[in-house]
């Protein structure tokens, strides 16, 4: 019985640590970076970059407005992936957005990603196709 309970705690615990970095991720993406209690960057790959500033301007409000998050795109609960559609000057579009957890040299991996004193977050937005 005390197995299954250490194993219950540590979900929660789990739980717990995914929603506090997807609360981050989520202050990052909808402030497209502004808020600067959650330091990062954006990095939009060529293909992304070559678009027209008005499809830029679209993919950057359909990044920051996010919300459908669910089993398939999210399985961690840390609300660092996305993906969606979307067509402009009779163009479609399939992109995909995901957020990586860094140390503040943007080296490697952040060993507590939840710290944002110790994280930094880089937004990377991308063409499906390119991933």
């Amino acid at each position: 019985m005390a197995h299954a309970e250490g194993n219950s705690s540590n979900e929660q615990e789990q739980a717990e640590l995914a929603a506090k970095i997807a609360e981050q991720n989520d202050r990052f993406r909808s402030t497209w970076g502004a808020d600067f209690t959650v330091p990062g960057q954006i990095v939009l790959t060529r293909g992304v970059a070559d678009l027209s500033p008005a499809a830029k301007a679209i993919i950057m409000q359909r990044v920051q407005k996010f919300d459908t998050f669910c089993e398939e795109n999210d399985p961690h609960g840390d609300h660092t992936f996305g993906a969606f559609d979307f067509e402009i000057g009779g163009n479609s579009y399939n992109l995909f957005w995901k957020i990586d957890l860094y140390d503040t040299d943007y080296a490697m991996g952040s060993d507590d990603p939840s710290d944002v004193t110790v994280t930094r977050r880089v937004l990377t937005i991308l063409h499906a196709h390119e991933w």
